[in-house]
């Protein structure tokens, strides 16, 4: 790991933070953490629970952001979400990813529904 991987890993969550909030987004809760998972931000769109993984990736060396979230990744965040729906466990829910290639908002793409607790 770089020195500068933490650095731009917060970076990235609050430059995400911000664009889901200029889109309507409320952000409830930052680096969710249970054993075995976490989750980068959780959101409120309307009545639905966002769960979202915030990736950055400079290059697409290795298939880039999207590339790294790979199923045992998913899996993980599926089972954070489980943990944390044991709060509000009538609640509707989806999982976003925000990806990016640079710190800046030009360099975000935002995946809604980029994929369900029934693909795992």
């Amino acid at each position: 790991m770089k020195p500068n991987d933490t650095t731009d890993g917060a970076l990235a969550e609050a430059l995400a933070a911000t664009h889901l909030a200029r889109h309507g987004l409320r952000v409830i809760e930052r680096n969710f953490r249970v054993r075995g998972g976490e989750i980068d931000l959780i959101c409120r769109d309307g009545t639905t629970l966002v769960f979202v993984e915030v990736r950055l990736r400079r290059n697409n060396n290795f298939g880039g952001a999207a590339a790294s979230i790979t199923a045992t990744k998913r899996r993980r965040l599926v089972q954070a979400a489980r943990h944390y729906l044991l709060r509000q466990p009538d609640a509707l829910c989806r999982f976003d990813c925000v990806l990016m290639t640079a710190l800046n908002d030009a360099g975000i793409e935002w995946m809604k529904n980029a994929f369900s607790a029934d693909d795992i």
